[in-house]
């Protein structure tokens, strides 16, 4: 009878740093999660001195059609674009425009290789580079 009651202690303690050690685990990758979220967002995002979502929005069609992309969907009204890539390898671009207070509007970019998100930051640098340049260009009313 005592061997079964130390037993089912031995469980219990056996249990709880089961559960303890889980939750810490957790914990700590959430965090981790959530400030990989937001330095990837910030690769993703960058904002323009514009208010016309929808010349911002043909101008990110162009440059997705430029790139090699294949248009799978666009909505003026929900101000995204979605491209996809095939050459070998798969890449999805989907491109979001959105207000920033009055002045402005962001354009976040978010891009999937093999359908894996892509977090290197240098294709953004390079997507972000080509848009500006685009949208000086448009802006300016050069063909």
């Amino acid at each position: 009878m005592r061997k079964l009651t130390c037993s089912k202690g031995l469980l219990g303690l056996l249990f709880i740093l089961i559960l303890g050690t889980g939750c810490a685990t957790t914990q700590s990758r959430l965090l981790d999660s959530d400030e990989s979220q937001v330095r990837l967002r910030s690769i993703q995002s960058r904002a323009f001195d514009t208010t016309d979502k929808a010349q911002t929005l043909r101008t990110a069609i162009s440059l997705l059609q430029d790139l090699g992309f294949i248009i799978d969907q666009a909505d003026l009204a929900l101000g995204t674009v979605t491209g996809t890539k095939l050459a070998g390898y798969q890449v999805r671009m989907t491109v979001s425009v959105r207000p920033r207070g009055e002045t402005q509007l962001i354009v976040r970019a978010n891009a999937q290789y093999n359908l894996e998100p892509v977090t290197d930051p240098e294709p953004y640098r390079t997507f972000f580079t080509a848009l500006e340049k685009a949208m000086f260009l448009t802006g300016h009313q050069v063909d």
